[in-house]
């Protein structure tokens, strides 16, 4: 089986590097293929209606919540609306997860993939113009093919992911994707309407200085990550919080760095969703040489119970990531 760590040229096409890494796919019928690229083009459509939203008005709240009780922005409902549509025409897919979504969307049930994605994450950020992006996860599903889809097909634990990653719009519109043989990055290109390969085989650094947190609500943190937090300042480390989970996660990505969104008094759970935000970068991070956990468990052996379960987050660098499991760990010894 060919090895998609394999090098290619910087500047190779999207649709080039998919079908000369078909045969690497699991189950490699040409289906896995097919479904990156609608994802691809989707992002195009949403990116089109990002960069020109103040235009046609579409910034702003549109009114109503998603399945976590937030509110929705314009730009949200649309993205869900390109997502869910090409997903539909493109016919390799059985169920959607979306954060926009309250029940899982039945969708071919001939298919075989099950996508869960968080269409726009960051749309707080839409209004103001600062980086914001998709995050999507791909599983085979476990039922029947033909039968009807079943809540096992939707929860999943992240290790059963196929394929997982993000489109981020930001100064340039990126996509990193992963399928379980390195992590790639493709950079779009306006002019000519095609993602080209520009950072291949990425790989996290070790260690980092950047430690991405809403230093905010640190009164109401726990213990040990309030340890971690003072143990970065005195390292002399920076503290980068963009508020865009896609955007603070490439950036520790490219440069070595810790994202994390642990539990708080107001979301003892945490905040951000395990199927399609947790899981996802989860993947791309030890992909790429890093490493996630919720301060416990490693991210990827969490069975989720609930489509939109939270989880706390803790990813980036692997020497980070260790560090701060280690002083939460030994804050909840304490603590007993």
């Amino acid at each position: 089986m060919e090895d998609s760590r394999i090098a290619m040229p910087i500047g190779t096409a999207l649709d080039r590097f998919i079908k000369s890494r078909q045969t690497a796919f699991p189950y490699a019928t040409g289906e896995l293929s097919q479904l990156l690229r609608d994802i691809a083009l989707s992002g195009k459509v949403v990116n089109r209606e990002i960069n020109r939203a103040g235009l046609i008005n579409l910034a702003g709240a549109a009114g109503t919540e998603n399945s976590g009780g937030e509110q929705q922005q314009n730009l949200d409902v649309l993205a869900n609306i390109r997502f869910a549509r090409a997903l539909e025409k493109g016919g390799e897919v059985c169920a959607i997860v979306s954060e926009e979504e309250e029940r899982v969307i039945e969708v071919n049930r001939k298919a075989h993939y099950v996508v869960a994605i968080d269409p726009l994450d960051g749309s707080s950020n839409i209004d103001v113009n600062v980086s914001i992006g998709t995050i999507f996860s791909i599983y085979r599903r476990i039922s029947e093919e033909g039968k009807p889809v079943t809540m096992e097909d939707a929860l999943q634990p992240g290790r059963n992911q196929v394929a997982a990653g993000y489109i981020l719009y930001g100064s340039s519109t990126m996509l990193v994707f992963t399928t379980g043989r390195g992590v790639n990055g493709f950079t779009y290109d306006p002019s000519l309407g095609e993602y080209f390969l520009s950072h291949q085989n990425m790989q996290m650094p070790l260690e980092g200085k950047i430690y991405s947190v809403n230093e905010g609500s640190y009164h109401s943190f726990p213990q040990g990550v309030k340890d971690y937090i003072e143990d970065c300042r005195e390292k002399g480390y920076t503290g980068r919080y963009i508020g865009s989970l896609v955007a603070d996660f490439h950036r520790n990505l490219l440069k070595g760095g810790i994202y994390i969104y642990p539990s708080t008094a107001s979301n003892p759970e945490g905040k951000l969703r395990l199927m399609y935000e947790c899981n996802t970068l989860a993947m791309l991070a030890e992909e790429a040489g890093g490493m996630a956990t919720d301060g416990t468990n490693r991210i990827l052996d969490i069975v989720p119970t609930r489509i939109h379960q939270r989880a706390p987050f803790f990813v980036g660098s692997k020497n980070m990531v260790e560090r701060a499991k280690e002083l939460v760990e030994e804050a909840k010894m304490i603590e007993k």
